[in-house]
Parts: structure tokens; C-alpha cells; sequence
């Protein structure tokens, strides 16, 4: 069994596109219903199952830059750190948060873009733009950054220690470097227990990018936010979502993470050639 190699900074980034367009385009069904089960409006007022694939554009043009800034930056920090060290937890943890922090540049005004169109508040693309340029200029589409970075950055930073963990268990067990299914399993496995844990940050999230409470008072900031919903609907309404949200992660997981592994396999003879 070999140690992980590095990965080359243009590799993580064209893999990690490839895994996240791979897992927004496959689980966008089960992403548009926890939107709706979250909004204040709840369910079935904001669509139910009808339009399952609206905002689906602004998924796909962001997911690949997302994905892609993630990794390069996760490996990049992760690999300036030997492999084998006793610190790999705190190395992963603080890699991935680092990858977080620079995806969500990207995450956000996607995101800002795509919630608004799952709940219906409009039906196409370019009206959804001109409507959040209008009214908040540039600085409306990373509404919500700080808070997704709060919500990313410890989901990101419990789910790979426990993906890289459970990936040097499984292949010291076998005593062989794992395939990318097995890879995958471990992905879930980190994903849904990590997505279950997080909900009430995802809430919150949700919450602030569509803008204001079942009054019309506007959300503002991640602890108003947060109190007022213990508040007004009780601390339960903290995990709404869970079970679509736990479901998709542990989905996403064995997608995006599998997917990337895949794919950084695969294209490893590629990118040594280009190096040498």
C-alpha cells in the first residue's frame, strides 16, 4: 500500500470541477427540496415538488469554479504538511476550511441566485440577476458569506478528517490502496453524519439569502437569525430539512468525494507527464 502522492494545484482544480458539476446535476432534486422545507413559507407554498429543477442554471455554472477552488486550495494546503503525521487531522481540518473560505466566493452568489429561483420568488435566470442588482447592487449576491463560510468551514472541517481517517482505516485494513467506490462509501459515511450535525447552520443560511421572516422583518446577521427562529417557530425548526438534507449529503458525499477521487486516479498518468 502507497502513501498518497501530492496532487499538482491545475489537477485538483479540473477534478474538483468535474465533482461538483457531477453531484449539483445528480442531487439538485433533493437540494431544491430542503430549500423548501427550510423557507419560511415551508413546503408546499413555496412549489412542493412542481419546478423540482428550477434555479438549476445558476447550479451549474457555479458548481464547476466552486469545486474546482476548493480542492485546488484543500491540497494545496493539505499537501504542505508531510502525510503520515500525527497533526493529519489538524492538517485536513484546517485545509479544508481554507478551501471553504475561498469556494464560497463563488458558493454564495450561486447560491444568493439558485434559492431564490427554488422558492419561486422568480421563474428565470436573468430576471433573478437584475432583480438582486437593482435593489442591493453587486454586494446582494454575497448576502449570506459570512454565514455560509461559518456553516461550510466546520462542516468542512468535521467531514474530511473523517473522510481522509476513514480512507487510511479501510486501506490498512485491506492492506491495498482503495478503489474509488470504496473511497466513495467512506465519502458518505463522513458526508451524512457531518450534514446531520450542521443542519441548524444550514437553517440559518437559507434563512438570511431569502431575506426576511414570515412579517417581513428582514434577517440580520447569524445569531439574530438563529434566536429568532428558536423563538418564533421553536428550536426544531433549527433541523428542518434534516432527513432530505442528511440523505442528500451522504449522496453528495459518495458523488462529489468518490467522484473526485475518481477522477484524480485517473488522471494522475496525465498530469506527471505534463510535470516531467
Amino acid at each position: 500500500m502507497s502513501g498518497e502522492e501530492n496532487t499538482p494545484f491545475l489537477q485538483a482544480l479540473l477534478c474538483g470541477a468535474l465533482a461538483g458539476t457531477s453531484v449539483d446535476v445528480v442531487l439538485y432534486p433533493l437540494d431544491t427540496v430542503r430549500t423548501r422545507l427550510q423557507s419560511v413559507e415551508g413546503f408546499w407554498k413555496t412549489g412542493g415538488f412542481r419546478g423540482i429543477y428550477s434555479g438549476i442554471s445558476a447550479a451549474f455554472i457555479g458548481s464547476a469554479p466552486s469545486a474546482g477552488l476548493f480542492f485546488s486550495s484543500y491540497e494545496t494546503c493539505k499537501d504542505s504538511i508531510p502525510s503520515g503525521s500525527i497533526l493529519d487531522p489538524i492538517n485536513h481540518s484546517f485545509s479544508a476550511a481554507l478551501g471553504e473560505v475561498a469556494a464560497c466566493l463563488v458558493r454564495v452568489p450561486t447560491e444568493n441566485v439558485k434559492q431564490k429561483m427554488q422558492v419561486g420568488q422568480f421563474s428565470t435566470l436573468k430576471q433573478t440577476v437584475n432583480s438582486i442588482t437593482s435593489e442591493y447592487g453587486m454586494r446582494g449576491f454575497f448576502r449570506g458569506y459570512m454565514t455560509t463560510v461559518i456553516r461550510d468551514s466546520p462542516f468542512a472541517m468535521i467531514q474530511f478528517p473523517i473522510w481522509e481517517g476513514l480512507k487510511t482505516c479501510l486501506a490498512t485494513y485491506r492492506e491495498r490502496d482503495l478503489n474509488s467506490f470504496e473511497a466513495s462509501l467512506c465519502g458518505a459515511i463522513a458526508g451524512g453524519s457531518t450534514g446531520c450535525i450542521t443542519c441548524p447552520l444550514d437553517v440559518i443560511k437559507t434563512r438570511i439569502m431569502l431575506g426576511a421572516d414570515s412579517q417581513g422583518v428582514v434577517y440580520n446577521g447569524f445569531i439574530n437569525t438563529g434566536s429568532r427562529i428558536a423563538k418564533a417557530e421553536g428550536t426544531s425548526a433549527l433541523f428542518k430539512g434534516v432527513v432530505p438534507r442528511t440523505t442528500m449529503i451522504s449522496l453528495g458525499g459518495f458523488v462529489f468525494l468518490g467522484g473526485y477521487d475518481f477522477y484524480k486516479k485517473n488522471s494522475r498518468t496525465f498530469f506527471v507527464a505534463q510535470e516531467n
